[in-house]
């Protein structure tokens, strides 16, 4: 059994998506899943999943690639930003252009032979804001791997006993936002057990959090 009931995570995701003043701008909808007995500095503490989402939001998440060769011409070819071995060499010099690429980039996939290179030019940016460049094997289907980390997102512990994340916007159907929500919570209950997680909460970026109630 799952910690949150089917209908009752629905339920609580359509009220979430009722509440709060409408933005001038697409709202995302978050997850936060707060612990229990949970020891920040422990080996539970280091949970840090890659969850990719079942229903892909229409606000994607920005993937970049890191690539030289036949990679990089088809990474350019799926339509997102391409920085080369001459790029990491200029972002070592120059490192408002590599916070440039930070802040601009939710993922960025780095040609295994690479990672080296990126994560001496791009780290130092990269890790303030939670992110960290992800290897590709050389030989890996690039197109379908941009495809993939557009619905992927970041289920990690940041010095509080909680995680939170984004699971769909605003104008997704409630059911939808629930198969996701579904996903990151079987991928904490895998890591840590389903008796660490104390609350389940869902809110618009600037909505009021409503607690969804746990199964029994």
């Amino acid at each position: 059994m799952s910690v949150v009931a089917d209908q009752v995570l629905v339920e609580s995701i359509r009220k979430a998506l009722e509440l709060g003043k409408r933005r001038r701008f697409k709202q995302s909808v978050d997850l936060i899943v707060v612990f229990r007995d949970f020891d920040t500095k422990g080996p539970e503490g280091r949970l840090r999943e890659i969850v990719f989402l079942p229903k892909k939001p229409p606000k994607e998440a920005k993937v970049c690639v890191v690539a030289e060769g036949d990679m990089a011409l088809k990474a350019k070819e799926a339509g997102v930003s391409v920085y080369t071995k001459a790029d990491l060499q200029e972002f070592r010099k120059d490192r408002k252009k590599a916070k440039k690429v930070a802040q601009q980039c939710d993922w960025v996939l780095v040609r295994v032979d690479l990672m080296g290179m990126a994560g001496a030019s791009l780290g130092p940016a990269l890790g303030p804001r939670g992110k960290a460049p992800t290897p590709v094997p050389l030989n890996a289907d690039i197109a379908q791997l941009i495809e993939r980390y557009k619905s992927a997102v970041w289920v990690r512990v940041r010095g509080q006993p909680q995680v939170m994340c984004r699971v769909g916007t605003e104008d997704m159907k409630p059911e939808d936002i629930a198969e996701n929500v579904k996903a990151v919570l079987s991928a904490i209950e895998n890591r840590i057990g389903r008796q660490k997680i104390a609350k389940v909460i869902v809110k618009k970026t600037m909505g009021i959090p409503v607690e969804v109630p746990l199964a029994r």
